[in-house]
């Protein structure tokens, strides 16, 4: 069996994102950052072996390359990478839609690596969370 050769990741830029696609790489910039406020779960019944439950974080993050810009939406402990100013690469993010608009994520299969800051600026007049997509069933 040959041993598989580890494949250079492709980068795309923040213009070529789609809503329902995932598996991209990126560098971008954080513009800014909005704590989203989040409900406290209902109380139950504790059993001695649970801990209480922390609530989740979440973050709204405006992050974009010199081709645009989107919604990031970071939670937990990816809250305290995304500062504004900050550059991060994004591998293996995804697409959510939230509300018609598009929302880029990393859920446990990706990760967020705070890098050397960028060179660019981020072009916040193309920001694809502000398009509004209508969900089309197409009839087979």
């Amino acid at each position: 069996m040959a041993t598989a050769e580890k494949r250079k990741p492709v980068f795309v830029k923040v213009e070529e994102l789609k809503p329902g696609t995932a598996g991209h790489n990126l560098t971008v910039k954080v513009v800014n950052s909005k704590a989203v406020p989040v409900p406290k779960p209902r109380r139950a019944p504790m059993s001695l072996s649970q801990r209480p439950v922390r609530p989740a974080r979440i973050a709204e993050c405006l992050v974009g390359d010199d081709t645009g810009s989107i919604v990031f939406t970071a939670r937990n402990e990816q809250v305290d990478l995304m500062t504004p100013g900050t550059t991060v690469i994004l591998r293996n993010a995804k697409i959510d839609m939230f509300k018609g608009s598009m929302r880029l994520a990393v859920d446990k299969w990706g990760r967020i690596e705070v890098a050397e800051p960028a060179n660019f600026v981020v072009q916040e007049n193309n920001n694809l969370s502000l398009v509004e997509y209508e969900l089309v069933t197409v009839q087979g």
